[in-house]
Order: C-alpha cells, then sequence, then structure tokens
C-alpha cells in the first residue's frame, strides 16, 4: 500500500509539472530575426508588443561564437556595461527562464554590439490573485407580528362584553329593546324586559 502510495505521489507532481510546462510560453527574442545587430531590430518595440509572465521563456537564437547574452543589471543595460554580467549565454540557442516578475536586463557583451542596439529590456508581469467573492450579508429577521394587548382587570372600556344600554320606555307604556351587542347578550335582556313589560300591563288591567 505504501509503495502505491508513493507512486501516485510521483505520478501527481509529474502530471503539474507537465501542466505547468504545457502553460509556460516560449518566446523567440526578435522573432524570425532572432538575436542579432543585422536589419535594424528594434528589440524594445519587440518586447513592447509581448506579455512576458512567470514561468515563461525567453530564447536567444544566433550563430554561435558572433554573438552572446549577458543579463546585466538596470545601470550597465543603460551604459552597455559588459564588465560584471550576472549571467552569460554563448550556446546559440539560449533559454531563459522567467523565474520572478519585474524587469530582466540583457546585453550583447560583444564590443559595440549593445550600442548598436542588441539590447533587450524584458518587462514580467505580477499574477494576479483572484479576489474572494464578498459574503452576502445575513437576512434580516423579520419584525414579530404586533400582539394585541389584553385588557387589565376592571377595564371594561374596550370589552365586547360590556353592559348594553337599558330598555326605554315608549310613551304607550311599551320598552324598547336595547340593540343586541356581539355575543347577543342585549337579546335575552331585551327579552326580559319586555316580559317584565308585559306582566306590569296585565297587573294594571286587573
Amino acid at each position: 500500500m505504501k509503495g502505491m502510495r508513493g507512486m501516485a505521489v510521483v505520478m501527481a507532481l509529474a502530471l503539474a509539472g507537465m501542466a505547468a510546462t504545457s502553460s509556460a510560453a516560449v518566446y523567440q527574442v526578435g522573432g524570425s530575426s532572432g538575436w542579432t545587430i543585422l536589419g535594424n531590430v528594434n528589440y524594445a518595440d519587440w518586447a513592447g508588443k509581448q506579455t512576458f509572465k512567470v514561468g515563461d521563456v525567453i530564447e536567444f537564437k544566433y550563430p554561435q561564437g558572433i554573438h552572446n547574452v549577458l543579463e546585466v543589471n538596470k545601470a550597465d543595460y543603460n551604459s552597455c556595461t559588459n564588465s560584471t554580467p550576472i549571467a552569460t549565454h554563448t550556446s546559440g540557442d539560449d533559454k531563459v527562464t522567467i523565474k520572478s516578475p519585474g524587469h530582466r536586463f540583457f546585453i550583447c557583451g560583444v564590443p559595440g554590439h549593445c550600442a548598436a542596439g542588441q539590447k533587450l529590456n524584458v518587462r514580467v508581469l505580477k499574477t494576479q490573485k483572484p479576489r474572494s467573492a464578498a459574503p452576502a450579508p445575513a437576512p434580516s429577521a423579520s419584525a414579530p407580528a404586533p400582539v394585541a394587548a389584553s385588557p387589565r382587570a376592571g377595564d371594561t372600556s374596550g370589552s365586547s362584553a360590556s353592559t348594553p344600554p337599558a330598555a326605554a320606555t315608549t310613551s304607550d307604556g311599551g320598552v324598547t329593546a336595547p340593540a343586541p351587542n356581539s355575543n347577543g347578550a342585549g337579546v335575552v335582556r331585551a327579552g326580559y324586559a319586555v316580559a317584565l313589560a308585559v306582566a306590569a300591563s296585565m297587573a294594571m288591567l286587573q
């Protein structure tokens, strides 16, 4: 099991390396003209049309022994000084891998070639990290439904069981029933009042 896990890890690393390699771009300096002083190649114009990123490869192609490639600092690039190079390449097919963002400066170290325009300033862009999406605001809790206040003890101003108005006596001795309230108590009391009025009338007739 341990051996199989080890093989799986090795294969994963190999695939990752292949993916990184396949995504890298290779730029031949000067295009089809290559690294030369012939043809008045404008290397500043050529570099300005490219988009260099970390992981890309810059390739210098030239006749071996006729030219070379020196990587230098900015001051030596501006003055075409070849005495203190950072790195020297002489194979005729030099491939330089970009490992960090920023500027890298190259010149030909053969006397007079840099002054003739055989120099290159490469600007490598920084890798942009994707911004994480801002978290959505938490939904606000809905306001609770209002609760009707219950009447206090002894407070009958808002009660539906309030006492209906007393029965009124008409001019002919009859009694009008009060309007019934919402719970029907007025109807019962009105009937009771009518019964009392009828009994009183019968007593007067005797």
